[in-house]
């Protein structure tokens, strides 16, 4: 079982799916207003860095991020996505490392996030990563149902 990762554009047949999965799995636990991810059009218009996992080729999870050069500078993970059946494979951490070095590389030491409180799995694996929990930053507010995180990338 060979896990890669690579860029990609969210609205390919093979992939497009998958983040329509992420928002139908969002839904059920949030209203709309506290639903902050962007939609497929969104990721390709706002040229989020978008990369999808696959094993054996087959598509097993994603992430983008998206840089911004207010605040001194950060990446802002978007769409980070590993459908259950695929869960416990260690995909997730490939893909977070797969982001770090990519943020890296493009001269930020900085990655941020929001998340929902209902994301277990997702808050403990972001915790583990070494991110820190945040008051809100840029255009999210406070909002009961949401959390942000950030990782000082050394």
């Amino acid at each position: 079982m060979t896990t890669q990762i690579a860029l990609e554009r969210p609205d390919t047949p093979d992939v497009a799916p998958l983040v329509h999965d992420l928002q139908h799995y969002l839904e059920q636990f949030y209203p709309p207003e506290s639903q902050h991810g962007f939609s497929i059009d969104q990721l390709v218009a706002q040229q989020v860095d978008f990369f999808v996992a696959r094993i054996d080729g087959v598509v097993a999870g994603c992430c983008g991020v998206k840089f911004y050069a207010y605040d001194g500078g950060f990446g802002e993970i978007k769409r980070m996505y590993v459908p259950p059946a695929w869960r416990g494979r260690g995909i997730a951490k490939h893909l977070l490392s797969h982001i770090e070095a990519h943020t890296r590389s493009h001269g930020y030491c900085t990655l941020r996030l929001e998340t929902g409180i209902h994301q277990h799995e997702a808050l403990a694996l972001y915790e583990w990563f070494g991110f820190v929990r945040i008051p809100p930053f840029g255009e999210y507010t406070s909002d009961p149902l949401s959390i942000c995180y950030e990782k000082k990338l050394g």
